[in-house]
């Protein structure tokens, strides 16, 4: 009996083969910069036909504007994964799940945040827009609130003001190497702590003149 692992082109279900084109474009666009992934190089990557990327995607920019965006928004697995406790304890489990993340799609994350090889238009800056703002909606549910709540809108921009430290903490770590992961863990948990407890209610509660 053959041990021989299964072919490239074994059918897979729509969804199965859809998530298979990409992680696989995912993976070369972290490699390489996007002028020079072609959809001949991502299907043959992902055992396809480059047809098969078109009816999926559409053009090379649209599936690469679809990773961009999956990979700068947090999915609601991250909020229910949390473990019931304190403020702090729940920041620390949020943002090591979110270091964990981005360790292990370092090239694309980084690739995500800075798009600049297919240049930036309106369209781009939507579903970058798009992307954070649904990101931060990810944080107010996991603190109970959402853009609903009193003030929802600001609580949103104010979690967008933190992701952009977001980044520029993971570019320290990843490309500079001028802060550690426990650095950056410390630097983003104590400041997402200091936001939800000490930001938040000042939003939601203005003072008079």
């Amino acid at each position: 009996m053959s041990t021989d692992p299964a072919p490239r082109w074994r059918r897979l279900e729509p969804d199965e083969r859809k998530e298979q084109i990409s992680t696989c474009a995912a993976r070369l666009f972290g490699e390489r910069p996007y002028s020079e992934v072609s959809t001949s190089d991502i299907a043959h990557e992902a055992g396809v036909a480059r047809g098969l990327i078109n009816h999926y995607f559409g053009t090379k920019r649209q599936l690469y504007l679809e990773i961009v965006r999956r990979a700068l928004t947090v999915p609601r697995l991250a909020v229910e994964i949390l473990p019931d406790g304190p403020l702090e304890l729940r920041a620390d489990v949020a943002i090591d799940w979110f270091l964990d993340m981005v360790r292990a799609q370092e090239k694309t994350w980084l690739a995500a945040i800075a798009p600049e090889g297919i240049g930036r238009d309106p369209e781009v800056d939507r579903i970058l827009a798009e992307a954070d703002r649904e990101s931060a909606d990810r944080v107010l549910e996991a603190v109970g609130l959402s853009r609903d709540s009193a003030h929802g809108e600001e609580l949103n921009a104010a979690v967008r003001a933190f992701a952009g430290m977001v980044k520029a903490a993971g570019r320290e770590w990843l490309v500079r190497g001028s802060l550690s992961r426990a650095q950056v863990h410390t630097l983003l948990s104590k400041s997402l702590v200091t936001l939800v407890g000490q930001v938040f209610p000042v939003i939601q509660h203005p003072q008079p003149g």
